[in-house]
């Protein structure tokens, strides 16, 4: 191994999760910001009949875990709709497409 390169990760990598956690909530709406040196993902449940939502959970990446991130989601979205068909956007099916508040918080 060359200095600067990463170990590979153990085989028999063990990640334990409480039970709050693992039971996850629902999101509807992805904010996303970034600056130089990070990207932050705020995922949030926006009430349809409400102008108000709330941030369930932030999550704050280093911009390579972000490119590495992007990569997985393709490649899942790819294998899904391999197997259960494309997925549609909204305003793929002649309806308006989502627009988020301008202001948020």
């Amino acid at each position: 191994m060359t200095t600067g390169e990463n170990p590979l990760p153990p085989s028999n990598l063990e990640i334990q999760i409480d039970e709050a956690t693992a039971q996850g909530s629902y999101c509807n709406l992805a904010i996303l910001n970034h600056t130089p040196s990070e990207f932050v993902l705020d995922f949030a449940y926006l009430q349809p009949s409400a102008p108000k939502g709330k941030v369930n959970a932030r999550i704050i990446l280093a911009p390579d875990h972000a490119k590495r991130l992007l990569l997985a989601l393709e490649d899942n979205v790819r294998k899904y709709e391999t197997r259960h068909g494309a997925i549609r956007l909204h305003g793929e099916l002649g309806g308006a497409p989502f627009t988020p508040p301008e202001k948020f918080g």
